[in-house]
Order: C-alpha cells, then structure tokens, then sequence
C-alpha cells in the first residue's frame, strides 16, 4: 500500500519530528525528516510519489512560503499542514492555495494517517493523469503538420467537406489524412479524438 510513497516531513521541532517519523514508519510509510524549509528544497525530487507534511510556523521560509515555493516550481505534491497555531485565516489561505488538509498540534494519530492516505490517492491520481497525457503528447508528436490541422478541424466539429474547403484541398485527401490522425493517435471515433484533444488541451 506504501510501496514507493514518501512522507516529507519538515517541521523546526526536533521532537514532533521524531514523533511523527516513528508513527508513519511504524504504519509503513518512508519518511524523509526535513528541520528547515531550505533542506527540503535543496533535496525535493518532485518525481518521487509522496506528500509533503509541513509545519506553519517556522523560521525564515514558513510553510505557507514553502507551498508556494513548490507550486511556482510546477510541483503537484499534496501538501498536509500540521499547528500549533493555527487560526481560520490561515487555513482558509492553505487550502485556498490547494492544501489537502490542516491538523492542529497535538496531531491526532487516526486524522494524520487519514490524512496521509488522502494524499497517497490523490498523489497517485495526479501521477497517472500525468502518465495518460504524457502518453498522448509522444503519440501526437508523431502527427504531421496537415495531420494536427485536420485534427484541430474535426474537434472543431468540421465536417470532411468543410474542412476541405478550409484547407485548400479535395475531401478524399482529408479523409486520408484523418484515417492516419486516428490511426496514430489509437482512436476509432470522432468521441475518443474529442476526449483525447481535452486532455491534451487541443482546441481550447
């Protein structure tokens, strides 16, 4: 269930960090301890699964700093809050800026794991929308430059004939051009092409 998830945990309390490092180890998880913001940064892998568990108030970088240092570097890692002072202000700012959730000091054991499991489901989904897209880019970077453009027209709903006429040509050269598109892409109907450009953002 754990296998290849990591629980980043920075906080500037050497004891809550030991504490909760044992709890999670202890559950199954790996856990990387971090006393500093800067530590975490200098060290993140934003390829490896995991969530990132971090304290509000700390010295220089706070974590709300922290999570936003994370976003600007393109980072989707969930990101779990723990306080010993939170107040409604700050959290309504942590989870308006996209915090899976916020745990007050002392952090029960049943809300943390909780918690972590949400992240480890949402880290996982994230990872495979980014796979599935990946996917789809390499397949239509394969398509020629008339093959992206018919594609373009038939997400746009054009007809063979219309597009024709868009582009200068005769429809029985459309429609060999749109058999390849497909063919590249691994679709068979004008509904998975449409799903397929969504994802890819084709069209927008």
């Amino acid at each position: 269930m754990t296998d290849e998830f990591t629980v980043y945990l920075v906080d500037d309390d050497a004891g809550v960090r030991r504490g909760l490092s044992r709890l999670l180890r202890a559950k199954g998880y790996d856990v990387q301890a971090y006393a500093s913001p800067q530590g975490f940064l200098e060290h993140h892998d934003p390829a490896a699964p995991g969530c990132a568990l971090l304290d509000v108030a700390m010295p220089g970088l706070n974590g709300l700093g922290l999570q936003q240092a994370l976003t600007e570097r393109g980072s989707h890692r969930p990101v779990i809050f723990i306080t010993g002072q939170g107040d409604v202000p700050t959290s309504v700012r942590a989870m308006k800026a996209g915090a899976l959730d916020f745990l007050t000091k002392p952090v029960k054991e049943t809300d943390l794991l909780e918690a972590v499991e949400r992240a480890r489901r949402r880290d996982a989904e994230h990872r495979l929308a980014d796979s599935e897209l990946g996917s789809i880019q390499a397949k239509i970077s394969t398509l020629t430059p008339r093959e992206r453009e018919v594609l373009a027209h038939v997400v746009a709903g054009r007809l063979n004939k219309q597009i024709a006429g868009d582009l200068g040509t005769v429809e029985k050269t459309i429609k060999v051009h749109r058999s390849r598109m497909m063919e590249k892409l691994g679709v068979r109907g004008v509904a998975d092409l449409v799903r397929l450009a969504e994802k890819a953002q084709i069209g927008r």
